[in-house]
């Protein structure tokens, strides 16, 4: 076991040691009792349900209906108790591993009571003597650990505040149930082990960060009172899994009323999905649904086709139509979702021409039919035509004192019906570039239509049709890489999700700026929302860092100084040399200890046919594209858009030349590559390297070697 120690007046070496290794004994010791108590249960329950159904076996000529039921009911209710205790199970083992991270001490200012304080994942508890051995990282009193130094401190309990001093702050790794670290400080000290941990290699999938939260993470994550939460974070500042504990506290904070059904995800691509859909079990709790915008529109159109925001993308990166560009930043801009607000009156006013009718030589006037329409107007058009029609029904049935026949009422549904001129949702949104004059935004003809017509198409619907809701049930809606969503997509998120929200992202990474929101765009268009900054970058070397702050400038960011190897340009003569280079990075990552490597392309075409010269060439790699279902490590080949929100041990930028990248889309895209890797980036090119590149270059963030130099 290492130690640490920067508080001079602190015990000597072996006292805090022994200490902890004597407590670590005890808390384990207490897991594998209550461990053994959850199995001699399990395996009761287990012989109990055997029984029950044995006996219902035996006894099924002799039994009634309500002995079945009762029987059964009996049965159900042992399996969820069983069910139960093997989460009980699942949590203990998870504990045995590793059932804490830190300690402090804390004297209350009210009694002078000192109390110790051990803070893990878990919240564990000796079940028969009721010794409290460790605070779930979520309690209140837990955050006096993530924002105090040693000193005064205090925390918001449900009884109030409570205030004191913390005189005792340690920090522990414990793997596998060994004490592999200990660090005493009488200051914040959780830098140290973040250093440590951010050294490590990457994971199959996305890390908790309980033991390394930071203050102004920690205020993110307990925030409790905003309804939504716009949060701004640079690459690599964590904002992803901060907004996943924020979830996972907000589970714990409100158990009574939220759960994990209660919670839906909008994630960029299934790939995404899959790398952080182990946080939240990780944390005890269950899985949170996850959606796309894409599979969203789909749900909502029923069966109109349309393209995808990665064809969009794709298409605009091969095929760079100035008049397609066009349409993607009209319908991009704030002004289009006003529009689309008084298109929507526009079309209430034209599409109903009240008129009078007659029943049994009795006027029924058009007011009439007018005055229950507009008193309607919220409910969806098929409701809204069945209550209008049985409102005045009933108001000629009052007035004239008289019952209306089968046939009467039905000449009154007719009337009502020629009264209603209401396009199809088709024609209503083709006219509404004929209403504002710019007929040349829409792209009519072809199988598909364009992605930037999805979401106002949507949103009209919303507006004229109304739309139900497939996720009624979702209380917190939580929605990442915010920069790739228009305001008019956020507009219908809203309406579709009134809940409260966690919307986050990077204004510097987006992968079609085309189309990008800024957070105050859709500050404007959520109300309400509460905007914070995470500026701080951890994922990078600041060496890594630096040279993508010279590809994208960012005064704002600050690089945390974890060294390594400076990123390296290696310009290429031909397309052999570039494959040979790739290779050999690709061999000298096989024989490091790294676990992950991409390879990153800037279009998903160049990124299959580098998979296929690999493949040729006998070097194994995995392509990722649109469809791919899921995140794993060794070698990875993925187009820039596919790799936004992953990191990697490795980085290797493929096809970094002047002629590839050279647009600011191009610089984006660039910086999003360079920011995936944790220790190592490479950049080959094809002759030049990129402009971006080389303006790093005057800076001297980076060092050029040739392919013959490659050791």
């Amino acid at each position: 076991m290492n130690m640490s120690t920067s508080n001079p007046a602190s015990n000597s070496f072996e006292t805090p040691q022994i200490e902890e290794a004597l407590h670590l004994d005890h808390c384990l010791a207490q897991i594998d009792r209550n461990l053994a108590i959850a199995n001699a249960r399990l395996g009761e329950y287990q012989r109990e349900i055997q029984a029950a159904h044995d006996h219902m076996w035996d006894a099924r000529r002799d039994m009634d209906h309500i002995d079945k039921a009762a029987l059964r009911q009996s049965i159900d209710q042992m399996m969820r108790s069983s069910d139960v205790m093997r989460e009980q199970q699942v949590k203990l083992r998870k504990l045995r591993a590793s059932p804490y991270f830190a300690r402090f001490d804390f004297r209350r200012s009210d009694s002078h009571q000192e109390s110790t304080h051990y803070i893990g994942v878990h919240d564990f508890r000796d079940e028969d003597g009721g010794e409290h051995l460790v605070y779930d990282w979520r309690a209140p009193v837990s955050s006096l650990f993530y924002d105090f130094e040693t000193g005064p401190a205090f925390y918001e309990a449900p009884s109030g505040r409570i205030e004191g001093e913390i005189t005792r702050k340690r920090q522990f790794r414990i793997r596998k149930g060994k004490m592999e670290l200990l660090i005493e400080s009488a200051i914040n000290i959780i830098d140290d082990v973040l250093q440590d941990e951010l050294a490590r290699s990457s994971e199959e999938g996305m890390k908790t960060i309980v033991a390394t939260i930071q203050r102004d993470q920690n205020a993110i994550i307990r925030d409790a009172e905003a309804h939504t939460l716009i949060i701004q974070g640079v690459a690599g500042s964590g904002k992803t899994s901060i907004a996943l504990h924020r979830i996972a506290f907000l589970l714990y904070r409100f158990k009574e009323t939220i759960s994990s059904d209660d919670i839906l995800i909008i994630s960029p691509n299934r790939v995404f999905a899959d790398y952080i859909g182990n946080v939240l079990p990780e944390l005890g709790e269950h899985p949170v649904p996850e959606i796309g915008m894409d599979r969203l529109a789909a749900e909502l159109l029923d069966d109109i086709r349309f393209q995808t925001f990665f064809e969009q993308t794709a298409d605009v990166l091969e095929k760079q139509d100035p008049e397609a560009i066009a349409r993607i930043k009209a319908k991009a801009n704030l002004d289009l979702l006003r529009e689309l607000d008084q298109y929507a009156k526009y079309l209430e006013q034209t599409s109903f021409t009240p008129t009078d009718c007659e029943i049994r030589r009795r006027p029924v006037p058009g007011f009439l039919f007018e005055r229950e329409w507009k008193r309607y107007a919220n409910l969806a058009p098929g409701a809204r035509r069945s209550a209008t029609a049985n409102s005045v029904i009933e108001e000629v049935e009052n007035q004239y004192r008289i019952e209306l026949r089968k046939e009467e009422r039905a000449v009154i549904r007719t009337a009502l019906a020629a009264m209603i001129n209401r396009p199809t949702l088709r024609q209503a949104y083709k006219g509404f570039y004929e209403w504002n004059g710019r007929p040349e935004l829409l792209r009519v003809g072809g199988g598909k239509i364009e992605y930037a017509d999805v979401f106002p198409l949507i949103y009209l619907k919303l507006l004229t049709e109304g739309i139900e809701n497939p996720w009624p049930g979702v209380q917190h809606l939580l929605i990442d890489e915010m920069q790739d969503y228009t305001p008019v997509q956020y507009a219908v998120l809203s309406r579709l999700f009134p809940c409260g929200k966690t919307v986050l992202g990077d204004s510097g990474q987006s992968v079609n700026p085309h189309s990008a929101s800024r957070p105050e765009d859709i500050t404007k268009v959520l109300k309400g929302a509460t905007l914070v900054t995470l500026n701080k970058s951890y994922r990078s070397t600041y060496e890594i860092m630096q040279f993508a702050l010279q590809v994208s400038p960012n005064p704002d960011l600050v690089a945390m100084r974890r060294h390594g190897e400076a990123p390296r340009v290696i310009a290429c003569r031909n397309s052999n040399e570039h494959l040979a280079v790739i290779q050999a990075e690709i061999a000298t990552f096989t024989a490091s200890d790294h676990r992950s490597m991409a390879i990153i392309a800037k279009t998903q075409t160049q990124a299959r046919k580098l998979f296929r010269q690999l493949a040729e060439a006998g070097t194994a790699a995995k392509l990722l594209d649109n469809d791919s279902e899921g995140f794993s490590t060794g070698v990875l080949i993925c187009a820039a858009q596919l790799a936004k929100g992953l990191e990697f041990d490795r980085v290797v930028i493929a096809g970094a030349d002047d002629k590839n990248y050279h647009t600011n889309m191009d610089r984006n895209l660039l910086y999003i590559g360079c920011t995936r890797a944790m220790h190592r980036l490479s950049l080959v090119s094809h002759g030049d390297p990129s402009r971006f590149i080389r303006a790093a270059g005057d800076r001297e963030c980076l060092g050029h070697r040739g392919p013959k130099d490659q050791g």
